[in-house]
């Protein structure tokens, strides 16, 4: 019975010496010679060249895994010790680092933001020191051992607690531990320090308060607005509203270096301590009166509602005096920062009058 051979196709007892001139040719191969013109011409094919010679007659260049033209290299091109292709060299020459080919661009805003505190025991630490965290989050399923006790010192501290999805937590910052806080990007002050802040310029307190302002921009902006109009600060409540993050500090321009911002547990009971310090209270709503003809002498307090829905029925009850901006075009409402800085400087000028 004769044996096939997979490539030519042919009895291996008609092939000339096919284990002999295998043998013959490895060592002289491997030895840097000439290989015997059969084994030349079985790697050839049917052209006559070297499967390298047609790969570097594409390329347009002199083959370079032969070894007369690579002093040094190995004999062999199968094991010639080729230059690796490094992975930042299409991006940047900066080496050490290796960025893959398919990032994505926008993989760089994935990064974890300075304002992110990771891990199970930063976390402890930040709220037993007491740091002003925004909310926590917390993967679904992760409420065993420390994260338990982590998030109970959180709702002990009124911080807002958040179960997610973990892949959220992934995409925010890698090595979570299944607990993500988001830290405030600047100190939050008190009532007491406004007021005392009243006191010592000698002016009537001048305060703001936003009722479910969600987007930081806008939050940044009213503070903006509040510290150019001469408020003594701007109060804001824990839940379902916008903290001090990054993009509110920086949309403030500045601004909370100079005038406190303060969160409170329940807004409609700040504004009845307000109204106690003797503190009239304005409400910005579509239905209110027409501002122009409201006298804000004396201390005053202004109440901005949401984006969306603007003041919630609470809070709309506890103000004294409800204010409007009047709409002569086709749109109905104004974006809330720029209904805050119209009134804030309509408070201003009541001020200044009296």
């Amino acid at each position: 019975m004769a044996y096939y051979d997979a490539f030519t196709k042919k009895p291996r007892s008609q092939r000339d010496d096919w284990r002999d001139d295998e043998q013959t040719r490895r060592p002289a191969r491997d030895a840097g010679m000439t290989p015997p013109p059969a084994a030349d011409k079985r790697r050839a094919g049917k052209s006559g060249a070297r499967p390298e010679d047609r790969r570097a007659d594409k390329r347009g260049g002199r083959p370079y895994d032969r070894p007369d033209d690579r002093p040094g290299g190995h004999p062999d091109h199968r094991y010639e010790d080729r230059p690796e292709r490094r992975s930042h060299d299409r991006h940047d020459d900066r080496p050490g680092e290796r960025r893959p080919l398919h990032a994505a661009p926008e993989a760089a805003a994935n990064a974890p933001q300075d304002n992110l505190l990771v891990g199970r025991n930063p976390i402890r630490e930040a709220l037993r020191a007491g740091r002003d965290i925004e909310k926590l989050l917390v993967a679904r399923g992760e409420l065993i051992g420390s994260a338990r006790e982590i998030v109970a010192m959180a709702r002990e501290a009124r911080i807002v607690v958040q179960e997610v999805d973990r892949a959220k937590l992934d995409a925010m910052a890698p090595g979570h531990q299944g607990l993500i806080a988001v830290a405030s990007a600047y100190a939050y002050a008190s009532v007491e320090d406004m007021l005392a802040l009243a006191k010592a310029r000698g002016e009537a307190p001048f305060l703001v308060l936003l009722d479910g302002i969600t987007d930081p921009h806008n939050l940044g902006a009213i503070i903006r607005s509040a510290e150019c109009a001469g408020a003594h600060g701007v109060i804001l409540p824990e839940r379902r509203a916008v903290g001090l993050t990054p993009a509110a500090v920086k949309a403030s321009a500045g601004a909370v270096e100079h005038i406190p911002v303060a969160r409170e547990v329940n807004l409609a009971r700040a504004i009845e301590r307000l109204k106690r310090e003797g503190i009239w209270v304005y409400g910005a709503a579509m239905d209110g009166e027409d501002y122009r003809g409201v006298d804000f002498s004396g201390p005053a307090a202004l109440v901005v509602g949401s984006e969306g829905d603007g003041l919630s029925r609470l809070t709309r009850e506890k103000c004294d005096r409800l204010v409007s901006l009047p709409m002569r075009g086709k749109i109905g409402s104004l974006n809330a920062s720029v209904a805050a800085g119209v009134l804030l400087y309509a408070v201003m000028a009541g001020r200044d009058g009296a």
